[in-house]
């Protein structure tokens, strides 16, 4: 009796099957027992348990007996999900609605992190190209240190989706691991003298005006400045707009909830149909990995090192604690309430938390421009 046709997956199953089964297990370990990123990591974690079975009817396959393609459900989300990139455009206009740019007009100095913080994509993707990577895959590597995970997807859909895996699950896991990534390294860079500095926080009105225009004029300068970046920038604009407009609350609060959430379910398990052993049990997705935890080591470094110059410059009364640099990535509002918690640690009087959050909503424009940026740049090659 020949075992193998009763059972054709478990015959198949090889070592690399049964780690990327492990991988899913951890994937979801962590969103439960950790929370880290669960509405994402939960649903890549589940998706790579699927798809890692041999012969999955998720996926795409060749049926053995006929030869006919049977069309895998996963394949058919990514097909018209992520190669369009429907879904993380969708998360777009979701951020948007979420985001008040009202902090960032109070402190619009602090948009300046917002480019400083993104040090890290370009520097990782000298390092990459150095351990070999090509051009376009060096600058999909770097991207994680966008410190966004839409954008991730968006560039290395475009420029390696052989790639896609280990990027995405880089770029949301190291977004979960903010909290434990960037204090250690602010410490290491700043005094305690420093990381005491207190900042004024203006709360003047904002008319809403101002708040209606800002959208519409940062997609028109960006798409001139990246005309790559439009998309991206475009519908996250958009959805900012959707929220100030006052006129489409009930739009708001669905693209908040309801498509926020079905939509970072959608992404999550379709990313995982690239998580296969085939593409990620192999020695590049470990320097992926090393390579993402970098990207977000220089982009704190970045932006902290940038505040310290500007303190330079800068009288007395008007310091910056450095600790705010930090914020200019996109990892939002994560990576703000990191260093409002920081800095109470130091003082508890000292109340960080609106121009951390003024950096960090900088840095979710600045990511989206550099992600536009780097294809731009990758066109002209």
């Amino acid at each position: 009796m020949d075992f193998s046709s009763f059972f054709p997956a478990l015959a198949s199953f090889t070592w690399q099957h049964l780690i990327m089964i492990a991988v899913g297990a951890v994937l979801i370990y962590l969103a439960i027992a950790k929370q880290y990123e669960p509405t994402l990591l939960l649903p890549m974690g589940f998706g790579a348990i699927l798809v890692n079975i041999p012969f999955s009817a998720a996926l795409t396959q060749i049926d053995g007996k006929t030869g006919e393609v049977v069309e895998g459900v996963l394949s058919l989300f990514y097909e018209g999900g992520i190669a369009t990139e429907i879904f993380p455009l969708l998360i777009f206009i979701a951020i948007g609605a979420m985001i008040d740019f009202t902090p960032l007009f109070n402190n619009p100095h602090l948009l300046l992190f917002g480019a400083a913080a993104q040090f890290g994509i370009f520097m990782t993707m000298v390092l990459a190209a150095l351990f070999g990577f090509d051009l376009k895959e060096a600058a999909s590597i770097g991207i994680i240190g966008a410190a966004d995970g839409p954008t991730s997807i968006v560039v290395a859909s475009k420029l390696a989706p052989q790639l896609l895996g280990p990027i995405s699950v880089a770029a949301y896991s190291y977004m979960a691991l903010v909290p434990i990534i960037q204090p250690p390294i602010i410490r290491l860079m700043t005094t305690r003298q420093e990381r005491l500095i207190k900042m004024k926080s203006n709360t003047r009105k904002v008319s809403r005006t101002a708040l209606i225009l800002f959208p519409i004029i940062v997609t028109v300068l960006a798409g001139i400045i990246a005309p790559s970046s439009l998309a991206l920038i475009g519908f996250l604009m958009f959805g900012n707009l959707i929220r100030e407009c006052g006129v489409l609350n009930k739009l708001s609060q669905s693209a908040q909830n309801e498509l926020s959430s079905l939509v970072t379910i959608l992404l999550g398990i379709t990313i995982a149909s690239t998580m296969t052993a085939e593409r990620f049990v192999r020695w590049d997705t470990l320097m992926i990995i090393a390579l993402g935890l970098v990207a977000f080591i220089f982009d704190t470094f970045g932006g902290v090192a940038f505040a310290k110059l500007m303190n330079i410059f800068l009288p007395r009364d008007k310091k910056i604690n450095p600790m705010i640099g930090a914020c200019g990535i996109s990892a939002f509002p994560m990576s703000a309430r990191v260093i409002h918690t920081m800095g109470q640690k130091e003082d508890k009087t000292n109340y960080l938390l609106m121009p951390a959050v003024s950096a960090n909503v900088g840095g979710q424009i600045g990511s989206v421009v550099a992600g536009g940026i780097i294809l731009s740049l990758i066109g002209l090659f």
